[in-house]
């Protein structure tokens, strides 16, 4: 049961993180698919300056791993500028807008890896290793049954994300910014009636999307794949999708969501490894999560309510 609970964290706050960018998007009226893309382009960046500094530091310093969160947080935001340009600028259909950028992202890292690594590293490989990040254990904590192993053998990730989710939490829901932001996805009409820059909320909200995505997928690169390369881009994006359009567009139950998804898919590669059947059925529990998300499609799709506002392409004029 622990090795479920340690697992299944691992995967569903990185997941989480992701959501929580995909709300802060779709609640400013920003429909966004482009989360796939995002963390991809993100964790690259994060890889990238990670890869090259790890030569001025001890083999077991954590200050790449940390430089290399910042970087991917900093590269999403940087490449959910092309979202927010088209989108919001040139008013392009949000969704065809999304799956664009994960398109061009998955085909410009993967031609970006391959000619770094020939004509810099001279290494003939599509991926840039990074190693697993070190596991940390709190005392006295982890000493409580059960509740204990959510405690034990934490990524630092885990806890950089619990902090910033918190953050986002309370941004979204206790300021005035997070009011505009939530009002810009129901009635932008009314917000820029007030006075208050539709365009500009919307930017930021993008923006953060991309920081949280960038931040999600440096998170996987360090725990489940141990480098970047295209395994990156396995459908996390969608999966954090579908959890915050299932926990209803809230931060709290897409959390429930994204720890559902992360216990299944941990609980799979447990009773595998129970059953003592080969590790080719370990390739098969990865659709676990993706086959949990249809069933619940089919039983809680009609208690979603999305922001009213959300895909529509706001006109000053149209009011």
């Amino acid at each position: 049961m622990s090795t479920i609970i340690i697992d299944g964290l691992s995967f569903a706050l990185p997941l989480f993180i992701m959501a929580i960018g995909g709300i802060y998007c779709e609640r400013s009226g920003i429909t966004n698919l482009a989360i796939e893309g995002l963390q991809g382009f993100g964790a690259f960046c994060g890889a990238l300056f990670a890869y090259c500094i790890a030569g001025n530091f001890a083999g077991n310093s954590p200050i790449p791993f940390y430089l290399a969160m910042v970087f991917a947080f900093l590269g999403g935001m940087l490449f959910s500028l092309i979202h927010a340009l088209l989108c919001i600028r040139f008013k392009a259909n949000q969704v065809i807008s999304g799956v664009v950028i994960n398109i061009l992202a998955m085909a410009l890292t993967e031609f970006l890896v391959k000619q770094i690594n020939a004509s810099i590293f001279g290494a003939a490989s599509n991926k840039i290793i990074l190693g697993v990040s070190q596991r940390i254990t709190i005392p006295v904590l982890s000493d409580i049954p059960v509740l204990g192993a959510i405690f034990t053998n934490l990524y630092p990730f885990e806890l950089v994300i619990v902090v910033i989710a918190f953050a986002a939490w309370f941004v979204l829901y206790k300021t005035r910014f997070g009011l505009h932001l939530r009002a810009c996805g129901d009635n932008p009409h009314a917000v820029d009636a007030a006075g208050i820059k539709v365009g500009r909320v919307r930017l930021i909200a993008v923006m953060a999307s991309g920081a949280f995505s960038g931040l999600g997928g440096i998170c996987f690169a360090y725990s489940i794949s141990a480098n970047f390369s295209s395994n990156i881009y396995s459908g996390y994006g969608y999966l954090a999708i579908a959890a915050l359009i299932f926990g209803n567009w809230k931060i709290m139950p897409t959390l429930g969501a994204c720890l559902l998804f992360g216990l299944a898919r941990s609980a799979g590669y447990e009773l595998v490894k129970v059953l003592g059947m080969p590790s080719s059925y370990q390739d098969l529990v990865m659709i676990l999560p993706y086959a949990l998300t249809l069933l619940m499609l089919i039983f809680f799709s009609k208690k979603n309510h999305a922001p009213k506002a959300l895909g529509e392409i706001y006109d000053k004029g149209a009011r």
